[in-house]
This record gives structure tokens, C-alpha cells and sequence, in this order.
């Protein structure tokens, strides 16, 4: 064989294999939404047989033709669960959550008042909830953050084995909101969990508590503060909110003693030696705490009472419920933690960064 027979035929085969290769890389994109539009005709049915109808399901799947890979990535990052402790904090309680939940009070006073009155949740817990879950609603003009929530669930039905039975789940009740009427399709947009609105109700959580505070017959926690604020206090009640109740206290804890787990009265607490951050007596010293230290003896010990736990019907996270506790005493006017979190710098204040 020639030198140049040996060249030419290499190059065809060089060719070839290229060619090939192309043709898979192009066709493996295809063959994947392919298989997820077989997945959404299957669901199709159990949808139908759920309740919604035709012209429901194919109205909310125009358009969605591929899984969002976006999702599958903010699924494993959660920071509520794997940020360090001080920079989850910092991120939610600082100078300016706090300066802008004081003004949100002054502008929404008359919303607020009444959320009180109907609901018995405090507004400066539901002003720390707003703030946290959608940064007083300025996360929902960003479309880097908001996503298709039909898109998003269906994303976590095909392909996150771990929440395929909640994205599900929560895919139907998305689609039982859409046939409702209270949102349009372009306007069902969310986190990529699904999350949805001012104060960030999943789908399920909308349809148990979700309701019409401005009176237009509408659930409308997109576009109607009052719906969303009303929503959000009517959830915490529902669960068991003891209105005029506190939801924790710091403490100060005394030095080389261990203490047991599960809960006791503020008394027997105060017994043991834990005393008030504040050096203040506990105002009902008979109702039952947990003791909360999320890095040791060295950062905050906090004694969390039952409105505490229904925070946590919000969001399950021991970090997120004292994130919106700790917001609130401060939109309220109460000082900050007498024993910081750990961090590994001193922390700057917001006039000292810009």
C-alpha cells in the first residue's frame, strides 16, 4: 500500500469518524427530549385522571420541550443547609434586610394591620418571611430566578430521583391552580423548586392556604401584596401560630455544664442556670423549650418555643426559622445577638462597604 493510499484512506476514515461523532453529539440532545416527551404524554394521563383537564395540561405544556438543566444544579446547592452558619445569617439578617423590612412596615401598614387582626401572626414575622423568601418581591423581576414552574416540577418528576415523588405531586397542583383561574401560564412562574409568588408558596401549600386578602376574588400572590402577606400569616396560623407568643430567646448558658436534649419548661431551664441573653426574666416562664446552639458553645444558644416550630412548617430548616425570628426582632427595634456567629473576618457593616 502507497504512502498516499494509506493518507487517503486514513482521511476517509478520519472523516467518517468525525461525521459520526457530530451526528451523535447532535442526535443525543434530541434523543433526550425525546424521551422527555414520552414522559410527558405518560403523564398526561395521570394527570387528566387527576381531574385536569385537556385544554389545562396542553395549555401549561406549550412550549416545554426540554428538562431544565438549571434545576437539577440549584437542586444540590441549597443554602439554607450548606452554607457556613455565619454567611447563611449574614446573607438574611443584615443592615439593609432590616432598613428595607422597616420601610415595607411604613408602606404596607394598613395590609399589615389587618393581616394582625385576622390571622394573630405578628407583621414584623411576616415582613422577615417576605424578606427571606423573595427579597420583599424583588426576586421576582429577576428571570435569572424565576423560572417556569411547570417546566421546573416536571424537571424534578423526570429526572431528580430523589424529589420525582414531590415534583409530581406538586406538578399536578400546579396544574389544578392553572384550570382555577387565579393565574395566567405566562404568569405560573417560580424557583426552580417550584416555589411561587411574593412569599414562595409551593403549589400545594397554595391551594391549603393560599388566600384572597384584597377582596378581588382572586389568590393572587404574584401581583397582590396583601395576597401574599395574608397567605403567608394564614399558613402559620392554620399550623398552630400561638398569636402574642415570642418564638425563642437568646440565652447565656453556664460554663462546663451539659445539658439534656428535648424540651423543658423556661423555669426548669432557668433552674439548670440558662438565663436571658438580656439579663430579663422569661415573661411565661411555664411554657416549654428546646435549646437550640448551631456552632457550640463559642456562637448564639437560644431557647425556641412552640411558634418556632411553626416557622419551620415553612421552611423545615432550624436555620431558616431563626433567620426569620432573628430578622423580625430587628425590623421590630430589638438589638441584634449579644454572641455572634463564628466567622472567619470581622464582619463590615453596610455604610462601611460602600
Amino acid at each position: 500500500m502507497t504512502a498516499r493510499v494509506f493518507a487517503n484512506k486514513w482521511s476517509l476514515s478520519l472523516k467518517t469518524a468525525l461525521v459520526a461523532l457530530t451526528m451523535s453529539a447532535m442526535s443525543a440532545p434530541a434523543s433526550a427530549d425525546a424521551k422527555f416527551q414520552r414522559w410527558i404524554g405518560e403523564f398526561r394521563n395521570t394527570a387528566l385522571s387527576s381531574g385536569v383537564s385537556r385544554s389545562t395540561f396542553d395549555r401549561a405544556f406549550a412550549g416545554v420541550t426540554a428538562p431544565d438543566p438549571e434545576v437539577l444544579k440549584l437542586a444540590t446547592n441549597q443554602p439554607e443547609f450548606n452554607a457556613p452558619v455565619w454567611q447563611y445569617f449574614d446573607n438574611q439578617v443584615n443592615d439593609q434586610s432590616i432598613a428595607n423590612g422597616r420601610n415595607m412596615a411604613k408602606q404596607h401598614r394598613r395590609t399589615l394591620d389587618a393581616v394582625e387582626k385576622r390571622f394573630g401572626v405578628d407583621r414584623h414575622i411576616v415582613l422577615a418571611i417576605w424578606s427571606i423568601e423573595s427579597r420583599y418581591g424583588e426576586a421576582l423581576q429577576n428571570e435569572r430566578v424565576m423560572r417556569n414552574v411547570v417546566r421546573s416540577l416536571s424537571t424534578l418528576a423526570y429526572a431528580d430521583k430523589r424529589r420525582q415523588k414531590f415534583g409530581r405531586q406538586q406538578l399536578i397542583a400546579a396544574l389544578k391552580i392553572l384550570q382555577n383561574g387565579d393565574v395566567s401560564a405566562q404568569q405560573l412562574t417560580g424557583s426552580w423548586a417550584g416555589a411561587m409568588g411574593h412569599t414562595q408558596f409551593i403549589p400545594t401549600s397554595y391551594q391549603t392556604w393560599a388566600v384572597d386578602m384584597d377582596g378581588n376574588g382572586k389568590r393572587d400572590i404574584w401581583n397582590s401584596i396583601p395576597d401574599a402577606l395574608g397567605s403567608a400569616a394564614n399558613l402559620l396560623r392554620q399550623n398552630g401560630w400561638q398569636p402574642g407568643h415570642a418564638w425563642g430567646y437568646e440565652v447565656v448558658l453556664p460554663a462546663g455544664r451539659k445539658f439534656p436534649s428535648g424540651r423543658a419548661t423556661l423555669a426548669e431551664w432557668q433552674r439548670m442556670g440558662v438565663v436571658r441573653a438580656n439579663g430579663q426574666a422569661f415573661p411565661r416562664p411555664g411554657d416549654r423549650a428546646e435549646l437550640k446552639v448551631l456552632e457550640g458553645r463559642d456562637g448564639p444558644a437560644l431557647l425556641v418555643l412552640h411558634n418556632f416550630n411553626m416557622l419551620k412548617r415553612y421552611n423545615n430548616s432550624d436555620r431558616y426559622a431563626i433567620a426569620v425570628g432573628l430578622l423580625a426582632d430587628q425590623i421590630a427595634g430589638h438589638p441584634p445577638l449579644r454572641n455572634d456567629w463564628n466567622r472567619p473576618f470581622t464582619r463590615l457593616s453596610t455604610a462601611e462597604t460602600q
